[in-house]
C-alpha cells in the first residue's frame, strides 16, 4: 500500500502543480472568466483517467488465463516504461515546466476559450493516465485491489492537500528533495513490477524459463507472511523468482538507478535569483526544483 500511497503522492502533486500553475497564470494576466474552462479541462482529464482504470480493470476479465497473463505482463511494462520517463522528464524539465504551461495556456487562449478546456485536460490528463496504469499494475502484482486502491487514493487526496497549500503559500515545500527522495523509490518499484510483467508472459508461454528458478526462499519467507505480504506490497518481492525475472530485475535497477542518482544529486540546485520574488504563484517549480 505504501507503494501505491506514494505513486499516488507523487503524480497528485505534479498534478496539483499543473493545474495551480494554470489557476495562478490566468488570475495574474485578470482572465478570471477562463478559470471554468480550466476547470472543466481538469474535471475532464479525471473522468477520463477513471474510465482508463476501470476499463484496465474489467477489459480483460472473461479472456482465457494465458490471455489475460499475456495482456497483464505487456501492460506492466508498459506501466515501467511510462512511470521511468515520468521520473527523468521531471528532473530534467521541472525547472522550465512554469514558462512552458504559461506559454501552453497563452497560445490556448488566443485560439479561443474551448482551447483552454482542451489544454488543461491534456495537462493533467497524463498525470491522470500514468497513475491509472500503474496502479492497475500495483494491483496485478499484489494480487489484491482494497490495499493499492487505498494506497493510491491517500496519497492522492495528500497531494491535493499539499497542492493547496503550497499555492496558497501556507507551506513551502522543497520540490527537488521531493522528487529526488521518491524517484529512487519508484525505480526501486518499477524494477519490481517489470519482474512481475516479466513472470506473467512467462506464464502466458509466451516467455520462457517458467520452471527455472533464480533462487526459491519460500521456506525462509513465506509468500502469506507478514514480512513476504510486505515485501510483495512494498517492493514486488517474490521468494521463487525465475532466472529471467532476476536478470531483467537487476538488469532495469542497477544501470537506471545510476543514471538517475548521477542526474538528480549530482546537479547541485540552481541558485535562486536576487531579484526573484517569492509567491505561490511563482515558486511552485523554480528553485527548489529537480
Amino acid at each position: 500500500m505504501f507503494a501505491n500511497y506514494l505513486i499516488g503522492l507523487r503524480e497528485g502533486l505534479e498534478a496539483s502543480l499543473v493545474v495551480g500553475i494554470l489557476i495562478a497564470y490566468l488570475v495574474k494576466t485578470e482572465r478570471r472568466h477562463l478559470l471554468s474552462r480550466a476547470w472543466v479541462g481538469v474535471g475532464i482529464a479525471v473522468v477520463v483517467s477513471l474510465a482508463f482504470g476501470a476499463i484496465l480493470t474489467l477489459g480483460p476479465q472473461g479472456l482465457s488465463f494465458e490471455a489475460q497473463e499475456a495482456i497483464g505482463g505487456t501492460l506492466s511494462i508498459v506501466a515501467v516504461g511510462l512511470i521511468t520517463w515520468m521520473i527523468f522528464w521531471m528532473g530534467k524539465n521541472a525547472r522550465h515546466l512554469k514558462g512552458e504551461l504559461e506559454g501552453s495556456m497563452e497560445r490556448a487562449i488566443s485560439v479561443g476559450s474551448g482551447a483552454v478546456v482542451t489544454m488543461a485536460m491534456l495537462a493533467v490528463g497524463r498525470e491522470g493516465l500514468e497513475t491509472a496504469l500503474f496502479l492497475w499494475a500495483g494491483i496485478q502484482s499484489s494480487g489484491t485491489t482494497a490495499g493499492p486502491v487505498i494506497g493510491a487514493t491517500l496519497g492522492l487526496a495528500t497531494a491535493v492537500l499539499l497542492g493547496v497549500l503550497i499555492y496558497r503559500g501556507a507551506i513551502l515545500l522543497n520540490l527537488r528533495v521531493f522528487f529526488q527522495w521518491t524517484g529512487v523509490f519508484l525505480i526501486v518499484v518499477a524494477a519490481g513490477v517489470l519482474a512481475y510483467g516479466v513472470h506473467d508472459l512467462q506464464e502466458a508461454g509466451i516467455l520462457p524459463g517458467l520452471n527455472n528458478l533464480a533462487w526459491d526462499v519460500s521456506a525462509i519467507i513465506a509468500p502469506t507472511s507478514v514480512l513476504g505480504t510486505f515485501l510483495k506490497a512494498v517492493f514486488n518481492f517474490s521468494p521463487a523468482t525465475t532466472v529471467l525475472e532476476a536478470v531483467v530485475y537487476f538488469a532495469y535497477l542497477v544501470p537506471v538507478m545510476v543514471i538517475f542518482v548521477r542526474q538528480a544529486f549530482g546537479t547541485p540546485a540552481p541558485k535562486p535569483r536576487p531579484d526573484a520574488v517569492v509567491s505561490p504563484a511563482s515558486d511552485l517549480t523554480s528553485s527548489d526544483a529537480p
